[in-house]
């Protein structure tokens, strides 16, 4: 059992007891559920800035070959994570029904685990692929020598990390956001260490240089998966649901439920990441200046954009819960609350970057130096189209969770993939390659993809009503709650 006063340190006390009725007791909700999940984001960013600063010190072909094998492994398993993503809608709604749906809950962590494991298994057969992926984008093959046995062992970090990611998102939705952060920062120590351990030698081990740090990375990932089934096991409330019992029973209707929403959410993903990686070759081949420039500017936005991503997590289950009470009342409060806060701080992020570039900008690089005056300037530039950036990046993030809330994935599917894809990256090419803009112009066609997404996504999602995407109030709504500590065990299924 764990003790009480350190349940209350990660976030243990159950937060869905009565249903918010105003504004502000919606907010109370949201924030205490997305702040521990903001957290863990950040310090998510942590583990993998660690490998950076580790491996940078082995040389530039190693920091180049880690980037390459990073960037394939990271969009492969970014998009596994939505995939296994479904299971929190499907959870929250189940709890939103009937605060005792421990077979219902079950069942959903059980198939999520099922299409995880048999997606990881896929990805790692594309990681073996590497080699020739990166021959024939023309990679140099000294890089490509480096990256192939650096792959080879980070490709065994991929189950792992989906099963890992599935059991926080479930500990989330089950009202312990806060374990998710104290694993994570766990993860970091872990990191820290193996990396210092296996990649210079110390301590009389050998010194591996790259693979050492592919193998840190898969031995983080394990420990921390291994953290997260045991908390599932052995905290009392959470026992009960028996969530890593009879793993082998197969329940066809609900894997095909986290199929019906996953997939789509993992293609949504893939849309968006494939808009900046594109963005990304782009400005390589408008220039190795804007290339860096390109990095400096996109480094900021990628760290403000964990705070509505954590706003957005909290913001799915929230409605969730509502959706599965029959409740348009506590849908309509918990969107509104996560549009005001998601877009309200990145209102604050767009502030920072019309009014300090250069302070941001210093956290990277000495802007002072003479001859760092030419990045500087093409940095801060960006950052003005950044700041508009920021604002619609919150909204299409925070609605696309609402909507997932909802279960509703396909459409916000297709918004993704026309939005990001057509006047997205259609204007970059144009305004990047074929006009003076240059740099300045795939930045543009960045803001351009978002604001559609933004748009169609808000449309859809204040159009709810009218498309029937919101079930009819229930004739007595039932309360939205944990099960008490103390209840009865269930017996699995």
């Amino acid at each position: 059992m764990i003790p009480s006063d350190f349940k209350s340190l990660y976030g243990i006390r159950t937060m869905f007891e009565n249903p918010p009725r105003t504004v502000f007791d919606e907010a109370r909700a949201t924030v205490s559920l997305a702040a521990p999940l903001v957290a863990a984001n950040l310090l998510q960013m942590a583990v993998f800035a660690l490998d950076v600063v580790f491996v940078a010190r082995l040389g530039p072909s190693a920091l180049a070959a880690s980037s390459l094998a990073v960037s394939v492994f990271g969009l492969l398993i970014w998009s596994l994570t939505g995939l296994v993503g479904a299971a929190s809608p499907l959870i929250a709604a189940e709890l939103g029904r009937r605060s005792h749906a421990v077979r219902e809950v079950r069942r959903s962590v059980r198939m999520a685990g099922w299409a995880g494991f048999g997606a990881a298994i896929a990805a790692m057969a594309v990681c073996t692929m590497l080699g020739p992926i990166l021959t024939l984008t023309g990679q140099e093959p000294k890089v490509v020598a480096l990256a192939v046995p650096f792959m080879h062992i980070l490709m065994w970090a991929a189950v792992p990390t989906v099963i890992g990611a599935l059991l926080r998102g479930t500990l989330a939705t089950l009202g312990r956001p806060g374990v998710g952060t104290a694993v994570s920062a766990l993860a970091v120590l872990l990191n820290g260490t193996g990396n210092w351990l296996l990649v210079f030698g110390h301590c009389g081990l050998p010194a591996l240089g790259l693979e050492g740090a592919a193998l840190a990375s898969v031995t983080t990932s394990t420990v921390t998966m291994l953290v997260f089934a045991a908390v599932i096991r052995f905290d009392r409330r959470l026992h009960r649901y028996r969530l890593l019992g009879r793993w082998w029973r197969a329940d066809w209707v609900r894997l095909a439920d986290v199929l019906r929403i996953g997939l789509p959410i993992m293609a949504t993903i893939i849309a968006e990441a494939g808009l900046f990686n594109g963005a990304a070759f782009l400005m390589g081949r408008i220039g190795e200046l804007p290339l860096a420039a390109h990095t400096l500017a996109l480094q900021f936005a990628s760290i403000t954009f964990q705070v509505p991503f954590g706003i957005a997590q909290a913001a799915t289950i929230r409605v969730g819960r509502a959706y599965g009470a029959r409740d348009p009342h506590g849908i309509m409060l918990a969107g509104r609350v996560g549009l005001l806060t998601g877009v309200g701080f990145m209102s604050l992020a767009a502030a920072l970057l019309l009014f300090a570039p250069r302070a941001i900008i210093a956290l990277y690089i000495d802007p002072s130096l003479p001859a760092n005056a030419p990045l500087v300037a093409l940095a801060t530039r960006y950052m003005v189209v950044a700041a508009a950036f920021q604002l619609f990046d919150g909204a299409q993030t925070v609605g696309s969770a609402l909507l997932r809330g909802l279960q509703d994935t396909r459409v916000p599917m297709a918004i993704a993939l026309f939005g990001y894809w057509v006047p997205g990256l259609g204007t970059a090419i144009w305004l990047g390659l074929y006009t003076p803009l240059g740099g300045v112009g795939v930045w543009i066609g960045l803001l351009i993809g978002l604001v559609v997404v933004a748009a169609l996504l808000m449309g859809r999602w204040f159009r709810r009503d009218a498309l029937g995407l919101v079930p009819h109030a229930a004739p007595h709504p039932m309360p939205i709650a944990v099960p008490a500590r103390d209840e009865s065990v269930i017996a699995p299924s």
